[in-house]
């Protein structure tokens, strides 16, 4: 019947060419002159395509599931191609391959390829989060409604594969390798030293170049040397130049003083870094640069390959010096290196001395001499390599986004779970126990249903079968907290009760036809009850049922997927009746339908309700009292059992009973159950007779009972 109202079921996606696949490469880099094709890359890791513009590298684009294989909500990873540039940023994303039953039959696919391509624009940097969030650093991409396990798949799949990407490729700044955070100066380490060791050991460096040094430099150039100068010429002071780190307080306070040196500590901003450098020679380490234009043109710094310039307000005049021993220099500077330079003391560095030949009036040709600097160890402190730590796993991320979901419903299962431990005191106060009862099935309907959509599925008992069968993952199913808690619940229950706690207290459809049920009773309106020859039959319709959709499973699981809408619970609580007209007139009929009758889809339908019956017959208890007149001649739980489980001979079909408890709350009512009713009129009549007998009387017969 449910395949008949519904329109016909959707097809699994078709997976995108190699010539698709090549025309998204080309769209997301319009200035490509070619693709590469899709090979190993950095030492045979992963596959990728490499985009060209003639010899020069634009981008790449590979495939998530080559790098990193994330299952969604039906056990396989959806597969999506990203081009990314050499900068990091995302250019293009594209869905290639899916098989998740909520877009097979539900949701439209274009949602997730929409969703998808949200990421184009993005960087490999970015910190991207499916849904809402207060953090001003973290980038918020839109939910699809229904579909929140199969979108944070993909945006975990997407992010983590481009960030693996880089890091083999050394894009945006990432690395595969232990990333060494800057030393820092030991504050508290001072030495007095004097001029002699503070050289000797490397503190303070020197640069010494001679007359011969720069005409060997410029040979072969247009301003080379002319003539033969003489060797007293060649070995005539070129300049000769000291430099040393002033924030290192066995150099600084040495050279500066105490005074001096707490003045300039004093002006550096945090991240600076202080360099003084003295020299003597015919040649000005400090030139004329900073006079015209405030640069310094002779001298700068190197650090892995960048260069660092001074500004005249980076120097400041160094006219004292007061460490024993000191030579004295013609010239003497401090410089500033600025924090935006990212300056570590704790990495090697050369102070670099630009050396200028003019060549006609306005031609100048250069040359550099390098002075190599290496911090001593014994002034720095060097923090542990920092290793970046693996990305959390995806369903860690999703607990602890549903921390109160999970809290709530772990309340409410706790509460349950004492309700049927203490059933036996509960059902003895009618009023309460019914109470407690309506009150949960509308929390089940609106939260567990609606709220965290935490409806189970038949689907799922296909999915774990299928995932025993082959490569089982806990990840999978612990992809959604709500579903997993629940089916561990069930199960704990199923084994110690049956699959009764389950269908009647915490599947919300089941929930949502009782309440309607109550209503329509409450209403006066008249209720139909199917002759139980024909009530009993009808059981095993749904055991056909799960037996078809078991046998589809083994040849396609996507295929059972689709015919598994013969449950209305998809459209009842995931899409909340927002589909096609069959689903929801089927899902809808089925609700209806219990303002004359009582769970007629749990009780003749559900293939859920049949495959949990099936372990439940190992349970280890049967807590449900029954009494020798219960269905001889007593019917009264018979006929008041809102789903027909108890036979007319009063026995209780465990496999179909669902913990209403209404018979227990009846077996204790001295005003109800037919046993009780007569030993309390049987009560009744001797207390009534005996208060006819006069008080002499009973006198009497109490002291011939003595005798």
């Amino acid at each position: 019947m449910a395949v008949l109202l519904m329109p016909s079921l959707a097809s699994a996606m078709v997976p995108v060419s190699d010539a698709q696949k090549l025309e998204t490469i080309n769209t997301a880099f319009p200035k490509a002159t070619s693709v590469g094709d899709k090979q190993p890359v950095v030492e045979g890791k992963m596959l990728a395509w490499t985009v060209f513009k003639g010899d020069e590298v634009l981008g790449y684009a590979f495939e998530t599931n080559d790098v990193t294989k994330i299952p969604a909500y039906s056990g396989k990873p959806v597969n999506t191609l990203i081009a990314m540039d050499i900068e990091g940023e995302i250019r293009a994303t594209r869905v290639l391959e899916h098989h998740e039953p909520i877009l097979l039959v539900g949701i439209p696919e274009q949602e997730l390829f929409d969703f998808a391509a949200a990421y184009e624009g993005l960087s490999v940097t970015d910190k991207v989060r499916v849904g809402a969030s207060n953090n001003e650093e973290v980038i918020n991409v839109d939910v699809v409604a229904g579909a929140t396990v199969t979108v944070m798949v993909v945006n975990e799949a997407i992010m983590r594969s481009a960030r693996k990407v880089a890091q083999v490729l050394e894009i945006a700044g990432l690395s595969e390798q232990a990333q060494i955070p800057p030393a820092t100066i030991k504050p508290d380490v001072f030495e007095k030293a004097d001029w002699t060791k503070l050289t000797g050991d490397g503190s303070i460096r020197r640069l010494m170049l001679i007359e011969g040094d720069i005409d060997k430099a410029f040979e072969g150039t247009a301003v080379a040397t002319k003539g033969n100068p003489t060797a007293e010429d060649q070995q005539r002071m070129f300049i000769d130049m000291y430099y040393a780190p002033l924030n290192v307080p066995t150099i600084g306070r040495n050279l500066l003083g105490d005074d001096q040196y707490n003045w300039l500590m004093g002006e550096l901003k945090e991240g600076d870094q202080a360099l003084a450098v003295m020299g003597e020679g015919q040649y000005s380490f400090k030139g004329n640069g900073y006079v015209r234009g405030g640069i310094f043109d002779r001298t700068q710094l190197q650090q892995d390959g960048k260069a660092i310039s001074f500004h005249d307000t980076d120097y400041y005049r160094l006219d004292d010096v007061y460490i024993d021993g000191f030579p004295g220099f013609r010239e003497m500077a401090i410089f500033i290196v600025r924090n935006q330079y990212e300056f570590d003391l704790g990495t090697p560095w050369q102070l670099e001395l630009l050396v200028r030949r003019q060549k006609g009036a306005l031609e100048s040709i250069f040359t550099s001499f390098n002075g190599d600097y290496l911090t001593p160890e014994k002034y720095l402190d060097r923090p542990e390599p920092i290793i970046e730590p693996e990305p959390e796993a995806l369903w860690v991320s999703i607990w602890k986004e549903k921390a109160f979901q999970i809290v709530v419903l772990t309340v409410a299962l706790a509460i349950l779970f004492i309700v049927i431990f203490i059933q036996d005191v509960l059902v003895r106060y009618p009023r309460l126990m019914h109470g407690i009862r309506r009150a949960y099935l509308v929390f089940t309907v609106f939260f567990i249903g609606w709220y965290t959509l935490g409806q189970l599925s038949v689907v799922n008992v296909f999915t774990f079968v299928h995932a025993l069968q082959g490569d089982f993952q806990w990840d999978l199913f612990l992809l959604d907290p709500m579903l997993f808690i629940l089916w561990g619940f069930t199960a704990m229950t199923m084994l110690l009760w049956g699959r009764g706690i389950f269908c009647g207290w915490l599947c919300p459809f089941g929930a949502a036809q009782e309440l309607i049920n109550e209503l329509a009773r409450k209403l006066k309106i008249r209720q139909f009850e199917i002759p139980f020859a024909v009530h009993e039959r009808l059981w095993a319709l749904k055991y056909v049922i799960l037996l078809g959709l078991f046998a589809i499973s083994l040849e396609s699981l996507a295929e059972a997927e689709k015919y598994a809408e013969i449950e209305p619970f998809k459209t009842t609580f995931l899409l909340k009746f927002q589909r096609d007209w069959g689903y929801v007139f089927y899902a809808v009929f089925l609700l209806v339908i219990n303002i004359f009758t009582r769970k007629v889809y749990c009780r003749y339908i559900c293939p859920l309700g049949a495959a949990l019956a099936i372990p439940a017959r190992l349970r280890l208890f049967d807590w449900l009292k029954r009494r020798k007149e219960c269905g001889q001649p007593c019917k009264v739980c018979a006929n008041e059992c809102e789903i027909q489980a108890i036979h007319p001979d009063g026995t209780i079909n465990a496999n179909e009973c669902h913990q209403c408890l209404d018979c227990q709350v009846t077996y204790y009512r001295d005003d109800k159950c037919p046993p009780l009713v007569q030993k309390k009129r049987k009560k009744a009549k001797q207390e009534a007779a005996l208060s006819k007998i006069p008080a002499v009387e009973i006198d009497d017969l109490t002291v011939q009972s003595g005798a």
